[in-house]
C-alpha cells in the first residue's frame, strides 16, 4: 500500500546501542512515504548503533532530548537494541517523552527491546503487544497482554519481536502514523 505521510514529522528515540537496523530501515520507510524524522538522543552529537556482534555505523542527532517536545511530533519510533532502552529508561526525561506521546494518543511503533521504554513509561496496562521474547515478562508484569506475533497494533501502538519482523512492523507503522491520533489509545492518566 501507499501511504502519504507529508507534513508529518516522526521523533526516533534512542541512546547509544541502538539496534542499527531497527533505526535505518524504518526510518527509510518513512522518508521514503514523505515524513519529515528527527534522531533524538541523550547524546548531543553523534549517536552509536549495535549491528550483529559489534558496534554499528555512528547516526547523527537531529535534536537533544532535553529539547525534545512531544507536541512538535506526530508519531515516535523506539528502535531496540539490548543497551539503547535500557540506557533510556534510566532517563526521566526519555520516559516522559513516550508518556506524553501515548497520553496525547500519537502513534508510537516499538521493535524488539524497545518496548521495555514503555514499561517504565507504565503505558501497556491492559494493551496487546509484543517484543523480543526476553522482555516477555516484563510486559505480562506491567499488565500488557503479551503475544509472538510478527507485528501487534492496539490503538496506534505498533509492536514487533526483532529484525526479521521488520517488513511488517514498517507497514503496521506506516499505517498508523497515517491515520494519526486515536482517541482510543489516549492512556487514561486519571488512574
Amino acid at each position: 500500500m501507499n501511504y502519504d505521510l507529508h507534513g508529518k514529522k516522526v521523533a526516533i528515540l534512542v541512546a547509544d546501542g541502538f539496534e542499527e537496523s531497527e533505526l535505518q530501515r524504518p526510518r527509510a520507510a518513512l522518508v521514503a512515504a514523505g515524513a519529515q524524522t528527527a534522531v533524538v538522543s541523550p547524546n548531543h552529537d553523534l549517536v552509536q548503533s549495535w549491528s550483529g556482534d559489534d558496534y554499528g555505523a555512528p547516526v547523527e542527532v537531529d535534536l537533544p532530548l532535553d529539547e525534545a517536545r512531544a507536541e512538535e511530533f506526530d508519531a515516535l519510533l523506539l528502535p531496540g537494541g539490548v543497551m539503547n532502552p535500557d540506557t533510556l529508561r534510566t532517563k526521566p526525561r526519555a520516559v516522559e517523552l513516550v508518556r506524553a506521546f501515548l497520553d496525547a494518543g500519537k502513534p508510537v511503533a516499538a521493535i524488539c527491546h524497545g518496548p521495555w521504554l514503555l514499561v517504565e513509561a507504565d503505558v501497556v496496562r491492559g494493551r496487546r503487544v509484543t517484543s523480543y521474547k526476553s522482555i516477555k515478562t516484563d510486559l505480562i508484569n506491567a499488565g500488557a497482554e503479551w503475544v509472538d506475533e510478527a507485528v501487534v497494533v492496539d490503538q496506534g501502538l505498533v509492536t514487533s519481536r526483532h529484525p526479521d519482523d521488520i517488513p511488517q512492523f514498517n507497514e503496521k507503522m506506516l499505517e498508523e502514523f497515517c491515520e494519526g491520533v486515536h482517541a482510543g489509545g489516549k492512556r487514561n492518566t486519571s488512574q
